[in-house]
This record gives C-alpha cells, structure tokens and sequence, in this order.
C-alpha cells in the first residue's frame, strides 16, 4: 500500500510499505477513506519530538471497515468509521475514568507515571512516534486500528467525511480546552492560535456559551478565516500588545478563560532560540505565559498546544499571585466524541468550514511543506488516499 512516511526531520515521502495485518483478536484493518495533517504532526516533522527510524504519520483519519478480528462484536466488513487519536483499551483504571490518553496497556514499551521527555508517557498515540507505541498511522490507504470494540464510532450515512473527520482529534481537543475553562455563561474565552484546533476552540466557546470569543493569531488570513467561520473578535499581536488588549477589552481585568492552541512551536525570536539552546528547551512557551498574563485574577488558562520540555524561568509566581486554574493535556477525544457527533447530526455545528485544502495522499510531502510554511494560505490539509 502507499503511505506517508517520515524519514528523518523535513522529510516526508510516499513510499510503499506493507499492508497492516490482524495481530490480535481485537484488531480491525480500516481502508482510510480520509485522513489529515494536524499541527501535531510538526512536531514530529521539525525534530521537537524524536523518531529514529520511519514511521507512517498520521492520527486524525477515518474509514470502511475491511477486515475484523474474531473478538470484534459491533462492527463488520463494510462499516464506516470514524476513530479517535487515543488509543483506549477501555479497561485499565484510566479508561474507566475517562481518561484514555493516559491508558495503561496501549503503550507497553514506554508507559510510565514519571511524564517525561524520554520516559514514562502515556498511552498509545497512532503515528506519534515510538515513545507513545510506535503505532503506524492513518495517512496511508489502510491502517491497523486497536481495541476495535472501545474506540471507533460507526459514522452515519448521510454525513460526509469532511462533516465528520475532525472528531478524531481537533473537535474533541477545541472542545476539551473549553469544557476545562468552566463555562456558566457570558464569560470573555481568548484563544490564542487560530489555527485548526483554535479555531475548534472557537466554535466550542460558543456552544458552551461564551459571551464573548476573542482569537489572537500573528497571520492576518488565518485571522479572516477566523472571523468569517467563527464571528469572532480578533488580534495581531504583531500589530497590537496581545495582552493589553484584551485587558482594555475587558475592563482591565483580563479574560475569563485564556486558551493556548499553539504549544511549543509558537513564532520565536533570535534570543528565544538561543535561550532554548542554553536550557536545553524545545521551542518557546512564550504563549502560555501571555495565556498567564492577559487572563483575570481568578481564572482560567487551559492548555492543549502541544509542550514536550521543561522551561526556565516558568512564571510560577505569577500563577500564584493571581490565584489561577490550569489544565493541560491531550483531549480525552472518548469522553466527548458521541456527544460532539450529537452535535453535528442536530446542524448545531459545522467543521468542514475550516478545510483549505483537499490533495491526493501522493501530495503528502506538499502539503506538509505548504502546512508548515503557511503558504497558499494553508489552514486544514485533508489528503485522500
């Protein structure tokens, strides 16, 4: 089959690689009908996150049905399915609580409570590299999808992949970051970032009844987007102080809930890299700390931008002086994914308004390329194999 292969940082190919097999009983081979490049995907891609050796990327991705193992019971040959990027065994004390992202057996070789850059992570990620399983993912014509009884929903028919494919990941991760920031209604929600889990975050805010969304972003046509799609308030911060902004926006108090959609691969002057050298850091976390500076006393700053180091000089004291309430982490996508396609039967959401661009699986290496420079005003790359 043909697939997108990481080689090394930068380099990305189709290659032909072996079909998945069955290898156990609870396995389902899918022929992907859809799948996409988040911004995750970078991390991979620029270095920030270590593979040694080749991997199929891809954990946001969709399909038919091709094959089952004999301890599938709700699914057979021919159903179409959507499938979360956390990989849950539904069994473990994690799984019950509705915690798969950290599930004790998806991840064998390196599953851990230590939380660190090389050891002791958490559960299985498709196409995430070998510290979370070394899973092949889904950006080829067929992938292997574990726990086939806990993990897939069967899509329905009159939805279409682009209605439904974002509910592997960036829905449930936009709609974690502000189900976590603890909405009664009317609150001011600053996401900075809009691209696509930020603007994910936007439509959430105002499901969840936001009185006010406001998005911060250094690229003027993902800002448009933003504002057309999401009718959201903007900021350039290359145009405006970000954070006293938002504060003259809220009567000097800040924002109620900050969100950071960007994670550790934020825009970075010359000094940032050079201090990341010396700290030996991966990238910047200079949004989350304007996260920690435009929010109010008292609130809220929940964080799904992607951070895979520690940080010097991390803004502890300002944690503490304004008494604030953070949540981190990867979107528990099973906890949320049922109620989300909820919504999208109901019309009471729309996310293929996001997608900039549609490329043949072939085009895998362009559109990483195009992804990562932001050019051609790039904002969602789906690829279909």
């Amino acid at each position: 089959m043909k697939a997108a292969v990481f080689h090394r940082p930068g380099n990305i190919s189709v290659d032909t690689v072996d079909d998945p097999k069955l290898e156990k009983d609870t396995d389902l081979i899918l022929k992907v009908t859809s799948t996409a490049i988040c911004g995750s995907d970078l991390h991979i891609y620029d270095g920030f996150f270590p593979q040694p050796k080749p991997q199929v990327l891809g954990h946001e991705f969709m399909g038919i049905v091709e094959e089952t193992g004999k301890a599938i019971t709700h699914l057979k040959k021919g159903d179409r399915v959507v499938v979360p990027f956390p990989i849950s065994c539904g069994s473990c004390y994690f799984c019950q609580h509705s915690m798969p992202v950290h599930c004790e057996h998806s991840n064998p070789e390196h599953y851990g409570p230590e939380g660190d850059m090389m050891k002791g992570k958490g559960g299985g990620l498709y196409g995430y590299t070998d510290l979370y399983g070394g899973y092949s993912g889904g950006q080829a014509e067929y992938v292997r999808v574990m726990y086939g009884n806990i993990n897939p929903r069967k899509v329905p028919d009159h939805l279409s992949d682009e209605q439904v494919l974002f509910l592997t990941d960036i829905f449930p991760t936009g709609w974690s970051a502000i189900d976590w920031g603890r909405l009664q209604g009317g609150e001011t929600v600053a996401i900075f970032g809009s691209g696509p889990v930020g603007l994910m975050a936007q439509k959430a805010a105002w499901l969840q009844g936001a009185g006010r969304v406001i998005a911060v972003d250094p690229l003027n046509y993902r800002l448009d987007k933003a504002r057309l799609v999401n009718k959201v308030e903007t900021i350039n911060p290359h145009e405006t102080d970000a954070v006293e902004a938002i504060r003259a926006m809220t009567g000097g108090r800040g924002a109620d809930v900050c969100v950071d959609a960007v994670g550790t691969e934020a825009e970075r002057s010359f000094f940032d890299k050079v201090k990341a050298v010396i700290n030996v850091e991966k990238g910047t976390a200079k949004v989350m700390e304007q996260c920690f500076e435009a929010v109010r006393r008292g609130g809220v700053v929940s964080v799904v931008g992607v951070y895979g180091s520690p940080y010097d000089n991390f803004p502890i004291h300002r944690i503490f002086d304004k008494g604030l309430i953070l949540q981190f982490g990867q979107a528990p996508v099973q906890k949320y994914i049922d109620k989300l396609l909820g919504l999208i039967e109901q019309e009471q959401v729309v996310l293929d308004d996001i997608i900039s661009h549609q490329l043949p699986l072939s085009e895998a290496a362009h559109a990483y390329d195009i992804f990562k420079h932001k050019e051609d005003d790039c904002v969602k790359v789906i690829l279909k194999p």
